[in-house]
């Protein structure tokens, strides 16, 4: 069997690919590989939580948590050149192949790192988290995610989430109904729900 990309090694040959994306009418290029979540082009979760980000009111750093090869990341990044962005990913390849995106495409203010979660952190605090939490990992690390995230974040801080309906959306609502004072679906489209959660 093979591993997934939530693993910190995948066990795959490599197989690059840079290809060219357009995001909030911007043109990006991105470098994949296998063992990597949405080799193939920007997933359309992300792409919807990348449309819907609005950054807080707040300052402070941003977090792409679970980053990937870093398009969320990357896309805040460029979009939002007053905050520092910060992606971390358990996946030693996707976080080789976000850095080098992320010089590709010239977003000097994000910086992507290995991390199990919030492990390495150091009890950083950020303005705003964005996930697009790896959905076969488990319910139980999905939201063992957003507990970690709410504990994570600065006073008036915000974690927007993407979740597809038929992977457990309505489980993550309650699981951040929980968590926070509010919840709100910002966005829904094709059955993915972006959830800000304050």
């Amino acid at each position: 069997m093979t591993d997934q990309y939530f693993t910190k090694n995948p066990n795959v040959a490599s197989d690059r690919k840079t290809w060219s994306y357009t995001l909030n009418d911007r043109q990006y290029k991105f470098t994949t590989d296998n063992g990597v979540f949405s080799k193939n082009e920007v997933d359309f979760g992300s792409k919807t939580m990348i449309e819907a980000f609005i950054p807080p009111e707040i300052n402070g750093p941003i977090l792409d948590l679970g980053c990937g090869y870093g398009p969320v990341g990357i896309a805040v990044a460029k979009e939002n050149e007053d905050y520092e962005v910060l992606g971390v990913d358990v996946n030693l390849r996707a976080v080789e192949l976000a850095n080098e995106n992320a010089r590709q495409n010239g977003a000097g203010n994000v910086t992507f790192i290995e991390s199990d979660k919030f492990e390495k952190l150091d009890g950083k605090k950020f303005a705003a988290i964005l996930t697009n939490p790896p959905i076969r990992a488990g319910k139980k690390v999905v939201h063992e995610m957003l507990e970690e995230s709410q504990q994570a974040l600065l006073e008036g801080g915000e974690l927007w989430v993407v979740i597809q309906k038929k992977q457990g959306a309505p489980s993550a609502q309650k699981k951040l109904d929980e968590l926070f004072s509010a919840v709100e679906v910002v966005a829904k489209q094709k059955g993915y729900f972006i959830f800000k959660a304050k």
